[in-house]
């Protein structure tokens, strides 16, 4: 029997996708290691420039090694034609593609199967190896049109996985001895928009089903956060940190991204957010074209203001076949990188002060053994490294006090 090592590039929808694609190998032996293995499936993701980068690099390592490359995830749609042209993979597979993995690793052949854009998930993943927390993937696609992303290119137009389907796959993973369901999707805030349900709607449904202890969602958008959903934040099985993704704080740079969000709306919304003391995360990107000193100034200032906890942002990537490739006003790099070394510096701050405000009453699950230390997530998604001789691995745990520290927070079990 044939074994396949299966490398995941890129967000929590790819790590689902990977899952399926690991119940659907029926004949092949799924192995933790490359270096055991005959295929590598290479699960890529291109959101930007360094992500294809990562990909490629990885490919080339694997080519010297002589064993059967095949890629799939976002990269096989932006990059699979290249590299199958210039044969550095065996095989290539689209998105919709997923379910007949089993199929096409058989292949004596070459293949390049991309599929279509329209499809969803008919597979319900009921396990998910080595993880203490459930992916559920609710959708797929985006029907946003924001300047800088390749992605509803890669991933299609929005489109909602069937309720009843979801919660199925809830149960059967809760009844499996899952606690934490962690919602995916490409745009998880405009779900149901096409099933005559909504995010809110969803989420209560989940909540009742036995064993659900915590629910955290993926990405939403500050425009798709309803008053149905916000009604949703005293619930005690919502994790208190929402991610919200802003992209920047300077409404005319908001404008020149085509971003649906607005700036004064923007940190209204964070401001009541954060007084229910949830922990925020944004996504952000400096150096898009025409962030000129002055708009960069006026973004910097007005982010200031928003109480963010929890970042992630990127230098601009520039991806062909979307509209900021046509502008002009482009940013030197080196002035980029030291924009998202300035945020970074003000949110880093900006935990270690909400870490130490809230460093009392952790709900955390733990999931590995790290060095010295057990570690898990509480329940404002911070990191939290556990001194204990007991073996707290899947194991909800209640820490009662925390010392906080620059680079995390610790704390001790002993019973």
């Amino acid at each position: 029997m044939q074994k396949v090592f299966l490398k995941t590039f890129g967000c929590r929808t790819n790590i689902y996708d990977s899952q399926i694609m690991a119940q659907n190998l029926i004949d092949f032996q799924l192995v933790d290691d490359e270096t055991q293995a005959d295929i590598v499936v290479v699960n890529s993701c291109t959101v930007t420039n360094s992500a294809d980068s990562s990909a490629r690099s990885y490919i080339s390592k694997l080519e010297r090694s002589g064993k059967k490359v095949v890629l799939a995830g976002c990269g096989a749609m932006s990059k699979g034609e290249s590299l199958f042209q210039d044969e550095r993979v065996f095989g290539v597979f689209g998105h919709s593609e997923k379910k007949n993995i089993n199929t096409l690793l058989k292949s004596s052949q070459r293949f390049f199967q991309l599929g279509d854009l329209t499809s969803l998930d008919e597979s319900i993943v009921e396990d998910f190896s080595a993880k203490t927390k459930a992916f559920i993937k609710i959708q797929e696609g985006c029907d946003f049109n924001c300047s800088y992303c390749i992605i509803p290119s890669v991933r299609g137009r929005a489109r909602s996985q069937d309720e009843e389907k979801i919660l199925s796959q809830v149960q059967k993973l809760a009844s499996n001895g899952y606690g934490e369901f962690v919602l995916t999707g490409t745009n998880i805030g405009s779900y149901g928009k096409d099933k005559k349900s909504s995010i809110a709607t969803l989420l209560k449904r989940i909540s009742m089903i036995n064993g659900v202890k915590r629910i955290r969602l993926g990405s939403l958008e500050p425009v798709q956060l309803d008053d149905a959903f916000m009604e949703l934040l005293d619930e005690s099985w919502l994790e208190k940190h929402l991610h919200i993704a802003l992209q920047h704080t300077s409404e005319e740079m908001l404008q020149i991204m085509r971003r649906r969000n607005a700036l004064s709306r923007d940190l209204t919304l964070f401001e009541k957010i954060s007084e229910k003391g949830f922990a925020l995360g944004t996504d952000f990107i400096v150096g898009h074209p025409g962030e000129s000193q002055r708009l960069w100034d006026e973004g910097l200032e007005n982010f200031k203001r928003f109480p963010i906890t929890h970042l992630h942002a990127f230098t601009y990537s520039k991806r062909e076949g979307t509209h900021a490739t046509t502008l002009k006003d482009e940013v030197n790099g080196k002035i980029a990188k030291e924009r998202l070394k300035v945020l970074e510096e003000i949110v880093e701050k900006n935990n270690f002060l909400f870490r130490q405000k809230h460093n009392h009453d952790l709900l955390v699950l733990v999931e590995e053994k790290k060095g010295d230390y057990q570690v898990g997530y509480d329940q404002y998604f911070n990191k939290v490294h556990i001194d204990s001789m007991l073996d707290l691995e899947k194991e909800w745990v209640v820490i009662q006090n925390s010392e906080v520290k620059k680079e995390g927070t610790y704390a001790s079990i002993h019973q």
